[in-house]
């Protein structure tokens, strides 16, 4: 692998399926994951866990603060309703700022690691040896996070579920701290047409690419 850590860094959308493809890369190559999404859920179940507003941006900052690891293993951080309030969090500045420097910890494990997420290319890790930007249509990661719920057990509609998408699209795209976008030099891979094992080969073919021979 060389002595330079590899770090992979993946970014994209809510279901797009950047949170799958992480956790193969990272089983594939023998690198630590960290789906950064869950920070944001925890700080958002801490906040509203505590009693507070979701909106309420000093509690969020607080939460964010204080995040010890042990949280991202609560089971109601996938939650449906937990990537909302995550979204929302997440455009707290004082938030991004405490949990840059948490996934930057994270990043900078010796061997290398593996992060997902949607700033991770741009803000977190800029010099990731690999960047891929994940992408694929809103009304089909709309249908694979409807199957996702349904296997879960969760109840609901379709259109609900691709207005969730389209609106976090909109949020996460538009926030003024670390907006949703490709890096400059991030792969840009649209799974749209893929499954998960035909990304996996196409993600792999990448890292290899960019791997010292």
């Amino acid at each position: 692998m060389g002595d330079i850590p590899l770090v992979i860094a993946i970014d994209g959308p809510a279901a797009s399926g950047k949170g799958t493809l992480a956790k193969r890369l990272a089983a594939h190559y023998g690198l630590p994951h960290l789906d950064t999404g869950l920070l944001y859920r925890a700080v958002a179940l801490t906040v509203l866990d505590a009693g507070y507003s979701i909106d309420d941006h000093a509690a969020a900052a607080r939460a964010a603060a204080t995040l010890i690891a042990d949280r991202l293993a609560d089971p109601r951080l996938r939650d449906r309703a937990m990537g909302e309030a995550a979204s929302r969090v997440s455009s707290v500045p004082a938030v991004r700022a405490a949990l840059l420097a948490w996934q930057q910890r994270f990043a900078g494990n010796a061997t290398g690691a593996v992060l997902d997420g949607r700033d991770i290319g741009t803000v977190v890790c800029p010099h990731a040896r690999v960047k891929l930007f994940i992408t694929a249509a809103p009304e089909e990661r709309a249908r694979r996070r409807h199957l996702e719920l349904q296997r879960r057990g969760e109840s609901t509609s379709l259109g609900a579920i691709l207005d969730d998408i389209v609106a976090r699209d909109a949020r996460d795209a538009q926030r003024s701290t670390a907006p949703l976008k490709a890096a400059a030099d991030a792969v840009l891979l649209d799974t749209t047409e893929l499954d998960a094992d035909a990304a996996f080969a196409a993600a792999r073919a990448v890292v290899d690419g960019a791997r010292p021979h």
